[in-house]
């Protein structure tokens, strides 16, 4: 009779213990980022690492910094929004998905460059060889991705927009989108961000602009949305990507981690601000 006292109160306390772990799980905070692909391999693993260490799930939703803001909006959800550049949380500010007031972290900053096929077969070595015959060339979509409309943005005041409008095949959707059509061989160049030669080390190689070239330097910013359900959680992981330790990730990855790192490639650029497409535009693609 004792023993089966004994077994009856360990079965107990075993049905304690699971129930108690279980309702801790159930309760487990989870927290909605909706990011611009262009921080995605870094983004990915902050949020991996920034679990184990405080137990908040970081669920990540990557697209063109357009489309994530679109789905906010929409959907009325999100705890932080990451778009690719700042163009995007200007509108976001815009939109009401972010509040005016509030703090706009800068996570990490990048530079606009050419990005070529490992060995440039083409023989590429500068913005005005994107206009040259036969050259297949891609940029992000400007309506909705950030790199797209850094690129639009340099060939219009260049006075490059229609002799390379006539050799751009493709718009990527996203960054990592766009970044991958060196990798799959679909285009000779694209108009990114250097770090996707990080990215992609094996098959694809960065072509610097010109430092008069860039009128402006991009940044990755990151801020809790209007939306929020756990501000206090999103604070937290936006902290974790300033840390050392998520600064040393994004480093990892090929991105610049301050604005002196930046300018060493345009020194006379601005950093920041909104760039909009002319009331005209008109898709390169399809004319």
């Amino acid at each position: 009779m004792k023993r089966f006292s004994l077994v009856l109160i360990l079965i107990i306390v075993l049905m304690l213990v699971w129930g108690i772990v279980s309702y801790a799980e159930e309760k487990k905070v989870e927290i909605l980022a909706f990011c611009g692909s262009a921080s995605k391999p870094a983004m990915e693993e902050c949020a991996k690492l920034f679990e184990e260490k405080s137990g908040i799930r970081v669920v990540l939703y990557f697209s063109g910094s357009g489309e994530m803001l679109s789905q906010m909006k929409m959907s009325k959800r999100g705890d932080i929004y990451i778009p690719g550049s700042p163009d995007y949380m200007v509108k976001a500010v815009n939109d009401g998905v972010v509040d005016v007031n509030q703090n706009v972290e800068i996570i990490a900053y990048l530079v606009p460059a050419i990005l070529v096929q490992k060995g440039n077969p083409k023989n590429i070595q500068g913005l005005y060889d994107l206009s040259k015959e036969g050259i297949r060339v891609a940029i992000g979509n400007p309506e909705s991705v950030c790199v797209g409309l850094y690129a639009y943005e340099i060939l219009e005041r260049e006075g490059l927009l229609n002799k390379v409008s006539k050799n751009i095949v493709t718009l990527g959707g996203s960054c990592s989108m766009t970044a991958a059509l060196i990798p799959m061989k679909a285009v000779d160049a694209i108009m990114g961000w250097e770090v996707f030669a990080k990215w992609n080390s094996e098959t694809t190689v960065v072509i610097f602009l010109k430092p008069d070239q860039v009128p402006r330097l991009a940044y990755i910013p990151a801020a809790i949305s209007t939306f929020s359900e756990h501000p206090k959680e999103a604070k937290q992981f936006i902290e974790f990507l300033k840390c050392l330790e998520g600064q040393q990730i994004f480093t990892k990855w090929g991105y610049l981690s301050t604005e002196e790192e930046a300018r060493k490639f345009a020194p006379g650029a601005s950093i920041g601000g909104e760039y909009k497409l002319p009331a005209d535009y008109v898709s390169p693609v399809g004319k």
